[in-house]
């Protein structure tokens, strides 16, 4: 059965039931009479196409919504979204040390695990390792690796969405154009004997940004993240999704230059990471005689209270800062948020103080300058939500559902 002429689905063909998941999933349509009106079907055809989602367990009825019609009569049944039919692993990649996490499809990190693991030990072992914490963690959870519908990775470098490699990583030597997604997927099996699922793999920053804006400022339809940790890079989402550019480089403000003779790892002179990353900052502290390889060790010194850390951090705050101010006015976000090894107080205190005077009034007159609301969780949480919105967008869950049959 077809539906009411001049209603389509979002890629301008029938609506079909992955649209009317969408409608339910986003709140916009939550009872079998909502989404007959929003999408203009019948009711034999809503139903129909409810019958497959109910098949395969992605929708569950809720309890019984308020009745509208002045005369009463039976409340409608509203629907949502089973997120309990299945999880999603996700793994955030520093240079050094690494997190991975059992979640929800919502969201909600329901077994987690942070360890030492290197990038330079090369993608082939630290893929491989990954495949064993996440069997360890699917039991510590209590769910079978069968549940897995799929796995989000967050990189310390540039990443073409498209392929899921990285492309040129300053940070991860060995890695340029490696098959990431191949190789993660052939070590989850490995480690778990399940079949293989869709891998995604995009970079730190973007998924940090994209976790945070989706939990705490969906609203905001331009938002900003920095990270500054050993490395310096952003992500920005405009109107709901990642901006990544042509080839996924955008954002990588770390290296912009900005004037100094200081040598970067990524082979230039004068980029910022070079300068105010959390790397610099330790080796500037290291220089003075105070115990500091990387940008953790300089956030451990800033929890301690220590002066001289807190001095450098905000020095380094005011060159981000003053990059920040032409970010800022190209893209004129809602939101600002500051994240990674360095954003404390004294970072934070310099970025606003050079933010605030070179960029224009009317630049910042509406922004919010904020730091993380997830912390450590942020890139975990952005990684699980870009599987989840690949997986259930509407083209791909009609594919999904021919492929289980229903």
């Amino acid at each position: 059965m077809t539906g009411q002429p001049g209603r389509t689905g979002r890629g301008g063909g029938q609506v079909g039931a992955g649209d009317l998941l969408a409608l339910v999933r986003t709140g916009r349509a939550t009872t079998r009479g909502a989404l007959q009106q929003a999408t203009g079907l019948s009711r034999a055809t809503v139903g129909q196409r409810l019958d497959r989602l109910f098949r395969a367990g992605w929708l569950r009825e809720g309890a019984g919504g308020p009745v509208d019609s002045p005369l009463g009569g039976r409340p409608s049944i509203t629907l949502e979204f089973d997120d309990a039919h299945a999880v999603v692993l996700a793994a955030d990649l520093d240079t050094r040390h690494a997190r991975a996490a059992v979640l929800s499809l919502t969201g909600e990190v329901l077994a987690e695990h942070a360890g030492a693991l290197a990038v330079e030990d090369g993608p082939d072992a630290v893929l491989g390792e990954l495949g064993g914490w996440f069997a360890e963690l699917l039991e510590k959870a209590g769910h079978r690796a069968a549940e897995v519908c799929g796995i989000g990775l967050a990189v310390p470098g540039p990443v073409d969405s498209g392929t899921g490699r990285v492309v040129q990583p300053p940070m991860m030597p060995g890695w340029d154009g490696y098959d990431i997604r191949g190789r993660l997927a052939r070590a989850f099996t490995e480690r778990t004997g399940a079949a293989p699922v869709p891998v995604l793999v995009d970079n730190d920053a973007n998924l940090m940004a994209y976790g945070e804006q989706r939990t705490g400022y969906p609203d905001c339809s331009a938002f900003v993240l920095v990270k500054v940790s050993t490395g310096i890079g952003a992500g920005v989402v405009v109107d709901g999704g990642i901006f990544r550019g042509v080839d996924g480089g955008a954002g990588d403000i770390g290296h912009i230059r900005v004037g100094s003779e200081a040598l970067c790892r990524c082979g230039s002179q004068g980029c910022l990471a070079a300068v105010a990353s959390g790397g610099a900052v330790a080796r500037r502290l290291a220089g003075t005689g105070v115990p500091a390889a990387s940008g953790s060790d300089v956030r451990d010194l800033l929890a301690a209270g220590h002066p001289g850390a807190a001095a450098l951090a905000r020095e380094a705050g005011r060159q981000v800062g003053d990059v920040l101010a032409t970010v800022v006015t190209l893209l004129n976000p809602g939101v600002l948020m500051i994240a990674g090894d360095l954003a404390g107080t004294s970072f934070v205190t310099g970025v606003r103080e050079l933010l605030y005077q070179r960029a224009l009034p009317r630049s910042t007159a509406r922004l919010e300058v904020v730091t993380s609301r997830l912390g450590e969780r942020a890139g975990l949480v952005g990684a699980g939500a870009l599987v989840v919105e690949h997986l259930y967008a509407p083209a791909r869950v009609e594919e999904r559902l021919l492929a289980l049959g229903v």
